[in-house]
């Protein structure tokens, strides 16, 4: 099979659209014979004809590499028109690009993985995979937090993996409401009564940055070493290979340097307010 050229957008069609939010859908791309694989927490460039392309996570199974699902918030300029994206038509993808999650370092130890809002799609290939390898696992467990109920992403899923005895689930929200009897917080909050092993854990974490470098103290607190967390840096990514210089952080450039970063390498450009 011949490689998708990561230079040029290769089309392909949507083939189902499933809308996870008001503002949030995943786009269910065929990505022709061979398929198009991909590693945990690795994302490709999305073009909308006539509008442009935007760097989205791949949120899909890394065993299904017939299936490319992207899950995307509308917000931009062309994030807004893939939102409106249906059945039968052709997008241009470019990828799969950047430095994905260490799962296979991971092996033969404990998995926390800690996702806030929309964090959860570049986590969930992640998850997947854990899953899939869950004899060579410890302990696997998911925290998830969201602002409300309603912006909980993949809801069902959820509820499956709530009620999947090979995965510890923990779910929080910033304000519950009627009908909501689960821990209302921060995500971190869920963290120290996890007691996590500091010499078999790995955590990863996706979601706002902020949050993210929360996700990383907690983890220290507990004893983990720096080299053993994971956060997944969004920002403006144009290229996605290195050479526009629009996601330029510290010596590193997101797109090809990242989007996955080692706490040990970051944590000092976390504390650096942006301008």
């Amino acid at each position: 099979m011949k490689a998708h050229d990561p230079w040029v957008p290769t089309p392909m069609v949507v083939t189902a659209v499933r809308r996870d939010l008001k503002d949030t859908v995943s786009l269910t791309l065929d990505p022709g014979p061979g398929g198009m694989r991909f590693l945990p927490g690795q994302f490709n460039m999305l073009w909308r004809f006539g509008h442009g392309e935007v760097a989205i996570s791949i949120s899909g199974d890394p065993a299904e590499p017939g299936l490319l699902v992207h899950t995307l918030r509308g917000v931009g300029g062309v994030t807004r028109p893939l939102l409106d994206s249906q059945p039968g038509d052709v997008l241009g993808v470019r990828g799969p690009f950047g430095r994905p999650w260490p799962v296979e370092a991971a092996r033969g130890g404990d998995l926390l993985l800690v996702a806030g809002g929309i964090g959860l799609a570049p986590l969930r290939p992640a998850l997947l995979w854990a899953l899939a390898h869950r004899a060579e696992f410890g302990r696997l467990i998911l925290l998830v937090g969201a602002r409300e109920p309603a912006s909980l992403l993949f809801a069902e899923q959820l509820e499956s993996w709530a009620e999947d005895p090979r995965l510890e689930l923990g779910v929080t929200v910033d304000r519950g409401g009627p009908g909501w009897t689960g821990p209302v917080g921060v995500v971190t909050r869920l963290m120290p009564g996890l007691k996590l092993d500091p010499d078999r854990c790995t955590v990863m974490s996706c979601g706002p940055e902020i949050m993210m470098r929360f996700v990383a103290q907690e983890a220290r607190k507990a004893g983990l070493p720096a080299n053993r967390i994971y956060l997944s840096m969004e920002r403006n990514m144009h290229c996605a290979i290195g050479l526009c210089g629009r996601c330029q952080w510290g010596p590193d450039f997101v797109c090809k340097d990242g989007p996955v970063f080692s706490y040990e390498d970051v944590a000092q450009r976390l504390t650096v307010r942006e301008r």
